[in-house]
């Protein structure tokens, strides 16, 4: 048996080596040929663009079942706006990524971000992802800061109610239309009330200070008393919103309640004055057939008083205690003539 020299299983080993590496080397090539075709595209518009989204960002992303169009462009319109997109504290691929799983509105949250950044609100990444999550429109929230919002007090389509209804202490009813202009509280905006807070504290405020005007007419020499008084009760803490004025859009006078009110009563006392004296007429009455009844027996009982008289004076006669007069005439004669 002849055995192959050593150089020759040196050089089959290196070239098996040598394929494997070949083989690794294709494989890899492959898969970066296809993410260069799925993810280039998008790689080289953030790159060209300045928004470091790495390539194996992207393949990871699509593992991780997150769109990255969605964070590509959102990175891009940060980049562009001047934010910050640095790792550590900035708007960065990963916390984009974090948002974006947890079901909230990355491109929203970047557009709101930028609106503030240009206005010079401060509303960092953090807290604006945190309105996001809460339900809350971040985008309408930025808007609202920058352009105050109007606000109906009462709100025909929440209360069905054009007016709000206030008496005075003379008792005249004024109805009253206010309208409320607000800005969005950033700071307040997770778990702060809502216009329906703002609406109803308002009008609370409203016909308080109505209420406590000695007569309608000083509310309508001075609308303006309404609203300063109200601005001074700080209606709007704790709420996501900031009251910026209260203004008085309408003011009519309504009835007048207290001269109504008195009327009534006036009615009620004369009914109760009616059946007092109904009462009294009918004890009088009861009192008149009473006496009436008193004088009947007291007859009954002279009638049988008359009755007796004739029987004692038999009685007298019976036991001669009365004597006649002619009897007593006689007797009385002849002891005369003796």
């Amino acid at each position: 048996m002849r055995l192959l020299p050593a150089p020759v299983m040196g050089e089959s080993s290196s070239a098996a080596i040598a394929l494997v590496v070949v083989i690794v080397v294709a494989v890899f090539g492959f898969v970066l040929l296809i993410a260069l075709l799925a993810y280039g595209k998008l790689w080289f518009q953030a790159y060209m663009s300045g928004a470091e989204v790495a390539l194996v960002s992207l393949i990871g992303m699509g593992f991780r079942q997150v769109k990255p169009l969605v964070i590509v462009n959102a990175k891009i319109m940060a980049a562009q706006a001047g934010l910050d997109i640095g790792r550590r504290a900035g708007i960065s691929t990963s916390r984009l990524e974090a948002h974006y799983l947890a079901g909230g509105n990355v491109t929203g949250v970047i557009h709101a971000i930028i609106a503030a950044h240009r206005a010079g609100i401060d509303l960092d990444f953090d807290r604006a992802c945190a309105i996001d999550l809460a339900g809350r429109d971040v985008m309408d929230a930025v808007r609202t800061s920058v352009h105050p919002k109007v606000i109906d007090c009462p709100d025909p389509q929440r209360s069905g109610k054009a007016t709000l209804s206030a008496i005075a202490r003379n008792g005249v009813e004024l109805r009253i239309r206010a309208r409320v202009t607000v800005r969005t509280n950033l700071e307040q905006l997770i778990g702060g009330a809502t216009e329906e807070t703002i609406i109803a504290r308002v009008g609370e405020g409203i016909i308080t200070s109505i209420g406590s005007a000695d007569s309608h007419l000083e509310v309508l020499e001075n609308p303006d008393r309404i609203s300063r008084a109200v601005l001074e009760r700080g209606l709007d803490a704790h709420t996501a919103f900031e009251i910026v004025s209260i203004d008085i859009a309408d003011i009519d006078v309504g009835e007048n309640i207290g001269a109504r009110l008195q009327a009534d009563q006036a009615e009620a006392d004369t009914r109760v004055a009616r059946a007092q004296a109904e009462q009294r007429r009918a004890e009088a009455v009861a009192m008149e057939q009473e006496m009436k009844a008193k004088v009947a027996e007291n007859r009954a009982r002279l009638v049988l008083a008359e009755a007796e008289v004739p029987l004692a004076m038999g009685d007298a006669f019976r036991q001669g205690n009365l004597s006649r007069p002619d009897a007593a005439s006689t007797t009385s004669a002849p002891s005369t003539s003796a």
